[in-house]
């Protein structure tokens, strides 16, 4: 299946041209806009620039919305973590914030959360969402990855590297992203295998923030 990324952002292409192959994800062609991120949740923003690309289109489309929530910030910052230093901050600005506002000897415990979801012309729409939780570093490491990575030392692991210290191919098997990419294919395989039929996002697709939980887990797919 061909699919227009409903995004502008040249780390989340990259990263997802990988995880949804075998389908072929391209680029939002030049004079698409894509409407404000308003929503009181990922999933929200995500729809809403998927539905819009769709239309735009004729072509199914699909979108992510992702973040950060700190457990010592109440969630925060959340589907506001792209702008979290302002809007024309960049991830260095918004790293250094978070840093600052999370004490260092404190609650240090973090999640990243993505929501997918694919919108097709027809109206037809699944939303996903994965997550990935970990803790805070305050001394930021690794070349790789974006956004909050260098900060961001996954649960999953055990050998203290942040995200961005991890290979893609690690990356990806325990990423928020990677696990929502998963979610969403077999989603896509049992649509098309005629198991499930096309809908509307469940309700548990729609909720906002859950705050990291006390014992670190991670889990994919929808909610």
């Amino acid at each position: 299946m061909r699919l227009v990324l409903a995004s502008r952002n040249a780390h989340k292409l990259r990263e997802l041209r990988v995880l949804m192959a075998p389908h072929e994800l391209v680029a939002l062609p030049d004079g698409v806009n894509l409407p404000p991120e308003t929503g009181s949740t990922f999933t929200d923003n995500a729809l809403a620039k998927a539905r819009a690309a769709a239309a735009a289109t004729g072509e199914p489309a699909l979108a992510d919305d992702s973040g950060i929530e700190a457990s010592a910030l109440g969630g925060a910052p959340g589907i506001g973590s792209a702008r979290y230093a302002g809007e024309r901050a960049g991830d260095e600005e918004n790293l250094a914030k978070l840093l600052r506002a999370v004490p260092p000897g404190g609650d240090t415990r973090v999640a990243y959360v993505a929501a997918l979801v694919l919108v097709r012309p027809d109206g037809a729409e699944i939303a996903v969402e994965g997550r990935c939780e970990g803790s805070l570093t305050h001394e930021p490491r690794g070349e790789g990855g974006f956004g909050y990575d260098p900060a961001f030392v996954p649960a999953d692991r055990d050998d203290g590297r942040t995200m961005a210290e991890l290979s893609v191919e690690e990356k990806d098997a325990i990423s928020h992203r990677g696990r929502a990419a998963r979610a969403l294919l077999a989603r896509v395989e049992a649509i098309e295998g005629g198991h499930c039929p096309p809908s509307q996002p469940p309700e548990g697709t729609r909720g906002g923030h859950r705050p990291p939980s006390q014992s670190p887990r991670q889990e994919g797919g929808s909610r």
